[in-house]
């Protein structure tokens, strides 16, 4: 019994040992196991590092950028028009500094009233004259304004004979029974045609012979439209005729048909 006892007992202490040496393992088993099911945060994504962008100081704004564009602009627009100006100028003047221009459109002068496509001879045409001045930019007056003051001379050739040039063309009355005269005009029937104005004012042939009541485009002078040609200061002319602007002491031919044995290209003015 004691031997059984002892037994019992030495079982019971081997069994208290084992329990007791159970403890730390299953504990560690436990730690173990809850730090296992720890959960953890994830590392952030990788992501590319974008070196910072370096901002330069002396980059302009939009604004400034259309403010110095239209600068640019503007100034290459001033030298372009001077250049197509100065090629202009050079262009159409001929060497006796008389400027003609190279392209003109149809006379419009010829739709106005009284303007007679008939053969010369040519009186001053009167009846309607007063209907032209408006368009013709040409005013009436009592006397003559002599502020701007210069001449022409005009020579009409048809088959080599001189056709008169009128006198009192832009004169209404003429001298008999004046009642007004016009900044262009005529006094003798000499061919000196007279700019008198208060101003200084640019008229053209057109102008002259659409007072006068004279048909005049590209290829007619009155009923004449075989073509014709024409000189300033001696040298032939290759634009309208009409077109031509009145400057001081030019000496103007019109050719008809057969030419003269020379052509005029100076003219006696005697002080004018």
């Amino acid at each position: 019994m004691s031997v059984r006892r002892d037994e019992s007992s030495g079982a019971r202490a081997e069994k208290s040992a084992r329990c007791e040496l159970r403890l730390p393992r299953e504990g560690f088993g436990t730690i173990a196991r809850a730090l296992a099911k720890k959960v953890r945060t994830p590392p952030p994504p990788k992501r590319p590092v974008q070196a910072p962008q370096r901002r330069d100081p002396k980059k302009t704004r939009p604004a400034d950028d259309r403010r110095r564009l239209w600068g640019i602009i503007a100034v290459l627009c001033v030298v372009a028009a001077a250049g197509i100006g100065a090629a202009l100028y050079f262009a159409l003047r001929n060497d006796n500094g008389t400027a003609t221009p190279a392209v003109a459109g149809p006379n419009a002068y010829n739709s106005l009233p009284g303007i007679r496509k008939t053969k010369a001879p040519w009186a001053p045409e009167v009846a309607h004259l007063q209907d032209r001045l408006a368009p013709l930019n040409l005013n009436s007056s009592q006397s003559e304004q002599l502020a701007y003051h210069i001449h022409q001379h005009l020579d009409l050739f048809l088959n080599g004979k001189k056709i008169t040039v009128p006198e009192c063309i832009g004169i209404y009355g003429c001298y008999n029974s004046f009642v007004y005269i016009t900044e262009l005009h005529t006094h003798h029937p000499d061919g000196i045609i007279h700019v008198e104005a208060p101003s200084n004012r640019h008229y053209t042939l057109g102008t002259f012979f659409a007072e006068w009541g004279v048909f005049l485009n590209k290829k007619c002078i009155g009923g004449y439209c075989h073509g014709y040609k024409w000189y300033v200061n001696g040298k032939p002319q290759t634009g309208p005729a009409y077109a031509l602007k009145l400057e001081p002491h030019q000496e103007i031919a019109i050719v008809i048909g057969k030419p003269p044995a020379k052509i005029p290209s100076t003219y006696n003015w005697n002080g004018l």
